[in-house]
């Protein structure tokens, strides 16, 4: 066996590494950690996209392993440290869905201004109370950008189109960068960014020291009109006070694409009006994925055939 593939990757690029490889594809078997143990044994190669834990056991239970592909940005469901112990070559796609998740946190943004999904739901009910729906508009507020990586960024200079100050925090961007000058944004302390900030965008990756930052305290801080926008990863939300936040009407509305546990069971944030969630669709469009799955295939490919990887995590061949 040269490939298994445990979650739904597909496409082109998949269908040539299929044609090149031998591949087990079984797109639910990231869901049977007994089944997919087993199934490794002989790999050279595992292929996952987020909900596949990739954890020391699974890896250990790899002998052969060559490269693990991430079809996605994120390394968090992977151990990458037990993977570069053994030797291992982590690939992923760092940027191929910056554009579609930049999109999709405009897109939410503008949902939550204007209330576009109760609106609809409204109307397609027969309501037409036009009041109800009084929103407010992008322009000359102010966006706060937590995380200025290449999505964060994204998302500024798009925000710039509507007129919008751009605030952004980030504990490792120099406030005297080009990349701040260039977009235009002031770099400011997180606590800063949250009292001025009109909406808040989130765009930082999964660590020990981003899990669970945004808590009641940090809710607090936010102005009662200001809405809430996560597309980055559902731990760094405490969903317990951001529950409390809105009930309470401390901030004005929230929108979550990604939750801490996926798929999330009915809670609290399914009754509240003033929530959008979306099911981590941020990366699902057509061109990203396209590119999220060649940019993979591509990698574990020249791996298994003694090259080096273009977008590796740690080292580019294994060691």
């Amino acid at each position: 066996m040269d490939i298994v593939v445990s979650e739904n990757i597909t496409g082109p690029a998949m269908d040539a590494l299929r044609s090149e490889f031998d591949v087990a594809f079984d797109p639910e078997l990231w869901s049977d950690v007994k089944r997919l143990k087993n199934s490794v044994g002989e790999a050279r190669a595992l292929i996952v996209r987020n909900q596949t834990q990739v954890t020391a056991e699974l890896i250990n239970a790899a002998p052969k392993l060559k490269v693990i592909g991430r079809a996605g940005a994120g390394l968090d469901n992977i151990d990458t440290d037990e993977a570069s112990d053994a030797g291992i070559v982590v690939t992923y796609a760092p940027q191929e869905n910056s554009i579609s998740v930049a999109e999709l946190t405009i897109g939410l943004i503008l949902a939550l201004a204007r209330r576009i999904p109760a609106a609809h739901v409204d109307t397609s009910g027969g309501g037409w109370d036009r009041k109800v729906f009084t929103g407010v508009e992008l322009f000359g507020k102010t966006l706060g950008v937590i995380g200025l990586g290449r999505i964060g960024a994204l998302v500024a200079q798009r925000a710039k189109a509507f007129d919008m100050s751009i605030i952004a925090h980030d504990d490792y961007v120099d406030s005297n960068s080009d990349h701040i000058r260039l977009l235009g944004a002031r770099l400011v302390s997180l606590d800063e960014l949250l009292c001025e900030a009109d909406f808040v965008v989130c765009h930082v990756p999964l660590t020990e020291e981003t899990r669970g930052m945004f808590n009641d305290a940090r809710f607090r801080l936010m102005k009662p009109t200001a809405m809430f926008v996560n597309t980055s990863r559902g731990e760094v939300v405490d969903e317990a006070a951001l529950v409390k936040a809105l009930q309470e009407k401390r901030i004005a509305g929230g929108a979550l694409d990604v939750r801490s546990i996926e798929p999330p069971d009915q809670g609290p944030l399914n009754e509240l009006d003033n929530v959008i969630l979306t099911p981590h669709i941020g990366a699902f469009t057509c061109e990203a994925q396209d590119r999220v799955v060649a940019t993979v295939c591509q990698d574990v490919a020249v791996v298994l055939a003694g090259g080096e990887a273009t977008n590796a995590f740690s080292f580019s061949a294994p060691q």
